[in-house]
């Protein structure tokens, strides 16, 4: 099968490359360059369309086993290919949890039967992710793990997490740690302050997470281990971790959308679809957020996909679950808020959705390059459009951003030269 992608437009370095054509041969690029002049199977017209590589999304929720009727690995993997990602690293807080090597495969099987997208499971730190006693890494990491996490719950015991540390590098696997000390966050549903105040509800102070990644940063620097901070949210997590790689400590870190476009307003209202954790904060927090983005303190976007069927969210503020889907809104989040505000480029966002994600999970993903398996996206970043839950290819619908006007339309996504998904006008 060989298919010519001709006249796209494509990032090499920092620039812009125009009329570049590229040719698709068994699953692989095969050759990219202007004016290609080959017989194909299959042509694709890209004027004016950006070929980007395949997006990596570090941290997701496909739900899968145990809450199907949230997510299933087919529908949240369509959803990750129509918002361009074509790999994607799941988090282990399932029904049974991933904390062992049966659940991995059981993951990594079915995405190879009904999966679209490459997918990628993270292991559990702990078993059942009670945070006590360490998974056995080395057995996940045969049946196919790049990272561990306990993501949705905190390591408490810092022995717990320091011993985590030391086992997990000597498979060269990454800890990812969700940052929040749940003493200090005692229960709480959102931001704490005015907001929260005006509400009447219990709210979540940011030096719940400050704590912990304060916690993870000296513990990594002990260890000499790398560790990375998922989903900051807060002006001084962000200092202390730009701090930190001052120091050489091995620290990476990732935000999501939703902390730099939003903040505790959005659940004014009591909006159960701007309810998550960490939680939305304030202005000072999302400024500070962006800053990081631009200096390179915060390494990778991702998503934090966390679907959740609608009778979860309809409920009182305090009941509903915690999450919001992420796939189908991430990059042209991204390109809106940060590359049309002119806090990123265009390159600078995508490095943080392709290569900095693959390198911190350590898989050979996220470019461009001749002799690699095709794993592209064609994008319209001309195309401006209103986000509409109602057609979202996951099965739930939880989002904040419905009704939000973006750019940065994904037109086709490709996952070993097969197209997965294309826009249908």
């Amino acid at each position: 099968m060989r298919t010519l992608i001709k006249n796209a437009k494509v990032l090499i370095g920092n620039k812009t490359e125009a009329d570049i054509d590229l040719l698709i041969e068994n699953g692989l690029l095969a050759s990219m360059g202007k004016n290609i002049v080959t017989e194909a199977d299959e042509m694709i017209d890209a004027t004016n369309h950006y070929v980007l590589p395949g997006l990596v999304d570090a941290h997701c929720h496909l739900r899968d086993p145990g809450y199907e009727y949230k997510e299933d690995i087919e529908s949240g993997t369509r959803s990750a290919a129509k918002g361009g990602f074509t790999s994607i690293a799941c988090m282990p807080n399932t029904n049974p949890p991933a904390d062992n090597a049966a659940v991995v495969r059981y993951i990594k099987e079915k995405a190879c039967q009904k999966g679209v997208v490459n997918v990628y499971p993270i292991g559990a730190i702990t078993k059942g992710l009670e945070g006590n006693e360490l998974s056995e890494m080395g057995t996940m990491k045969e049946a196919g793990i790049v990272a561990v996490s306990d993501d949705g719950r905190p390591v408490m015991n810092s022995d717990v997490m320091k011993k985590a540390l030391i086992y997990a590098g000597q498979f060269g696997l990454t800890v990812i740690s969700h940052c929040e000390d749940i003493n200090l966050a005692d229960g709480g549903s959102m931001n704490e302050g005015v907001i929260s105040a005006i509400m009447g509800l219990r709210g979540i102070p940011s030096v719940s997470e400050d704590v912990m990644v304060s916690r993870e940063i000296i513990l990594s620097e002990y260890t000499k281990v790398p560790v990375h901070i998922a989903h900051v949210s807060t002006k001084t997590s962000v200092e202390l971790i730009r701090q930190a790689k001052r120091r050489g400590v091995k620290v990476t870190a990732e935000t999501c959308p939703h902390y730099f476009t939003l903040t505790e307003k959005a659940c004014l209202g009591y909006d159960t679809n701007a309810k998550m954790n960490p939680p939305l904060r304030t202005e000072e927090d999302l400024r500070a957020v962006i800053e990081g983005l631009k200096d390179g303190t915060i390494d990778i976007i991702a998503t934090d996909h966390a679907p959740h069927h609608i009778d979860e969210k309809n409920v009182e503020f305090e009941k509903a679950a915690n999450g919001i889907v992420g796939f189908e809104t991430a990059l042209a989040l991204g390109y809106s808020y940060l590359v049309e505000q002119g806090h990123l480029t265009l390159s600078g966002l995508i490095r943080k959705m392709t290569v900095n994600p693959a390198r911190m999970l350590k898989i050979d993903k996220g470019t461009l390059e001749c002799g690699k398996a095709a794993d592209l996206i064609i994008v319209d970043f001309d195309n401006e459009y209103k986000i509409d839950v109602s057609k979202f290819a996951s099965k739930s619908k939880n989002s904040p951003f419905d009704g939000f006007m973006v750019k940065g339309r994904v037109m086709t996504t490709m996952v070993n030269g097969k197209i997965v998904y294309q826009y249908q006008r």
